[in-house]
Parts: structure tokens; C-alpha cells; sequence
């Protein structure tokens, strides 16, 4: 007697608001539609999902972790080498308030971060072609010289999302049923940043309302998070409150932005997520890995066609470009 060995499905449903989607078979001759559909019913819903088979190579992810926390563990005159401003790639002792770019008046977010600028290794000529010589997101990285590897391993690392960020943008425009290739020359100059979010122990306690990162929605298309098993991440549902969102080895979670909301005139929705603080008596650090994935700077941005008709998203009604986006909401980051 022969057995039918159980259909692969896609969707792994853990928490059904963050659900799990293989994205391996996507790869598979007449799976890719059922991965996008997958996908689709997510935005709508909660804007988040995890992504498992996302052919990032394991190895890579441990290396460029262990680096990233070994250097936030450096003494503070060692890291001070990396001092950068806000939107250049280096080192920021404060991460600004998240809230404020919402227009929350909010104590600034308990952590350090780390910026690489996607756009910052390609050369001059390449910079010149993503906005004037101010644009944030075309300035030169800082790298630190301690530890070794670092420069070499976050940028294998940044062109790893790149790709799966690409993956993921031609999935989405089969999800809005449009052409796998729709947002290809929207994507071909994007101007995406790698943040890594160190969340120092907690040896004091906290101002009212103040967090590891306060409530806040992200900027851009999609966020390719790698978090630790530390946890704290949430995520808001209407109607029922703040969830966590759960720790899964070796997967990414993805969620949409801002931008990606107003492209579809609010049909997938942007957010409120926070990191928590850790409970009393739980000292310990936490490093999460956000890569943000924003269009080419002079993209114009507005609701596909079969949107059109719909309400204001994210309190806008006409068209924008990512490069102005992101220049609002900086500034109003770090206010």
C-alpha cells in the first residue's frame, strides 16, 4: 500500500496575526501564486508576517550578529571612532525618539544604534544619481576597525536583503495583481538602510513612557527584521490590544511600512509595533537587525490605479517621493 505524502502548505499558522510563510515555495513551479496570495491576506490583515526558506545562508546571519554585538560591547572610547549624525551610516548613542515621527511626544528609545547605508559604498558616481550631495542615505559609512570582518561581513549581509527585499517586492505585485515586474524600475536605486537596534541593559529605571523603542509605524515599502530570542518585540491588533510577536530560529519577520500602506491607498495596513522594556530584575541586552527597504529617491508614490478611489493613507492625498519621506521622517525622529 502507497501513501500520498502530505501537501505542503505555504502558510504555518503559529500565531495567526504573524503568520509563518515558506518562502521556498515560491520557488516551486505553481506554488509562487499561493506564497503571494499568502502574503497578501497578511498586509491586510496585520502588515506582519515571518518568513521561513529565505535562502539567506544561516552562517552569514550568525557571523554578522556575533560581530554587531561584539562591537556595542566595546569600551565606549573604542566605539566613539564611529560617531555619526543622524541618517549618516555609524554610530548613534541615542536612537532618537520613534514615537516622534509619529508625533508623540515621547521620551527617547532605550538603545544604541548602528546605520549602514546602503547607497554609502557604491562611489561618487553612484551617489550622484540618488539626490544632491545632502541626501542622508547617499553619505559615506563609517565603519569601525574592531572587529575585524565587520565592513565585510554587513555588506554581504546588506546585499543578502537586497535580494531577498527584491523577492519579496515581486511577490507583493503578484499579491496586488499586478506584473511580478511592476516595481522593478521603482527598486533599482533604492535607497535602503541596515540599522542594528542595541538595547543596553537597563540599570536605572526608565522615564514614563519610555522604552527600549516606543510605539511607532516604519517609513518605507517592508522591514526584513532579524531578531534574538530575547524577545519584547510586539506588535498592536485592533480591538485586542498589544501581542507578542514570536521568536522563530533561523526566520526573518517582515513587516510593511508607511509608504507601502499609502501605495495601496490603506488596503495593507503600517503597523504600531514597540519593543518592551525588560521585566524587573532582567538586566540583559537585546540586538535586532531591521533592514528597511525604501524605493529609488525620486520614485513617485501614490496609489495604484485601483486604489485610487480610496480614503487618505498615513494622512496623505496626493503623490510623494521616498527621498522626501525619509527627510520628514528623520526630522521628525530627531527633534
Amino acid at each position: 500500500m502507497t501513501t500520498t505524502p502530505r501537501e505542503r502548505r505555504p502558510v504555518t499558522v503559529l500565531d495567526g496575526y504573524v503568520p509563518v510563510i515558506d518562502l521556498s515555495m515560491a520557488r516551486q513551479e505553481g506554488s509562487r501564486a499561493a506564497v503571494a496570495q499568502a502574503i497578501g491576506h497578511a498586509c491586510e490583515n496585520s502588515g506582519f508576517f515571518t518568513v521561513v526558506g529565505h535562502g539567506v545562508g544561516q552562517d552569514l546571519i550568525d557571523r554578522v550578529y556575533a560581530l554587531t554585538k561584539e562591537f556595542f560591547e566595546l569600551p565606549s572610547k573604542e566605539k566613539a571612532k564611529t560617531v555619526s549624525g543622524p541618517g549618516t551610516g555609524g554610530l548613534r548613542y541615542s536612537a532618537g525618539s520613534a514615537g516622534k515621527s509619529m508625533g508623540l511626544d515621547t521620551p527617547p528609545d532605550l538603545c544604541e544604534i548602528f546605520t549602514s547605508n546602503v547607497l554609502g559604498d557604491r562611489g561618487a558616481d553612484r551617489q550622484a544619481m540618488t539626490g544632491d550631495a545632502s541626501a542622508p542615505w547617499s553619505r559615506t559609512n563609517v565603519w569601525p576597525s574592531t572587529p575585524q570582518a565587520f565592513e565585510e561581513t554587513w555588506i554581504a549581509y546588506g546585499q543578502a536583503m537586497e535580494r531577498l527585499g527584491a523577492e519579496l517586492m515581486g511577490l507583493f505585485a503578484l499579491a496586488l495583481g499586478l506584473d511580478a515586474h511592476f516595481f522593478d524600475d521603482k527598486i533599482d536605486k533604492h535607497i535602503s538602510t541596515i540599522v542594528a537596534n542595541y538595547y543596553y541593559p537597563q540599570l536605572t529605571p526608565p522615564l514614563p513612557g519610555q522604552m527600549r523603542k516606543g510605539p511607532h509605524t516604519d517609513w518605507g515599502n517592508l522591514t526584513i527584521l532579524y531578531q534574538d530570542e530575547i524577545g519584547g518585540l510586539q506588535v498592536r491588533q485592533e480591538g485586542q490590544g498589544w501581542r507578542d510577536v514570536p521568536y522563530l530560529p533561523g526566520s526573518f519577520v517582515i513587516n510593511i511600512g508607511d509608504m507601502m500602506a499609502f501605495w495601496t491607498g490603506g488596503h495593507w495596513v503600517s503597523t504600531l509595533h514597540r519593543v518592551l522594556n525588560p521585566v524587573a530584575g532582567h538586566t540583559g541586552s537585546r540586538l535586532s537587525l531591521p533592514f528597511f527597504y525604501l524605493p529609488n529617491h525620486d520614485a513617485v508614490i501614490e496609489p495604484l490605479p485601483r486604489f485610487s478611489g480610496a480614503e487618505a493613507a498615513q494622512g496623505r492625498t496626493s503623490a510623494t517621493t521616498p527621498g522626501h519621506w525619509y527627510r520628514e521622517k528623520m526630522a521628525a525622529t530627531y527633534s
